[in-house]
């Protein structure tokens, strides 16, 4: 680790610890040149996959557009942000544990859609509507009987 004192390549871990939600390590470094201490945090370094598009196209996975979409279909229904961000986790955890270095855009709407189903049924209609573009009622009736399933 470089000193950004003097920046000295020479440097020695005084103390480590972990933090107590055990994701990030605190180092206390000491600079053998200047001896000057300073302090690094270590996390894990860890990338979403690419959202490959319909039309081919691959674009970063954006927790934001989830969001949006969450936001979108819950408009005016009385489901608490909590449990929003809670589904929206389940969904970043899913892309991450696929352990893919690319995912179809799909397949992240159909994650959207079955935690939609477990929030609130008429949410999971509008998004399933807008997402399946729906043609006529029956399309409907066979949304609403899938969401009366689960």
């Amino acid at each position: 680790m470089k000193c950004p004192f003097c920046g000295s390549l020479d440097t020695q871990v005084v103390d480590s610890r972990v933090s107590d939600e055990g994701d990030v390590i605190r180092r206390r470094r000491r600079c053998t040149a200047c001896e000057k201490r300073f302090t690094t945090f270590e996390t894990a370094e860890v990338r979403m996959p690419q959202i490959v598009k319909q039309n081919g196209q691959r674009v970063e996975f954006d927790r934001e557009k989830v969001r949006v979409s969450f936001q979108r279909a819950l408009h005016k229904r009385p489901v608490p942000t909590q449990l929003v961000d809670e589904a929206i986790d389940r969904i970043v955890h899913k892309v991450l544990a696929s352990g893919e270095r690319e995912i179809p855009s799909r397949q992240i709407g159909e994650l959207v859609m079955k935690e939609l189903a477990k929030l609130d049924k008429v949410a999971y209609v509008r998004f399933a509507s807008v997402y399946r573009s729906f043609q006529d009622l029956d399309d409907f009736r066979d949304a609403i009987q899938e969401a009366t399933k689960e």
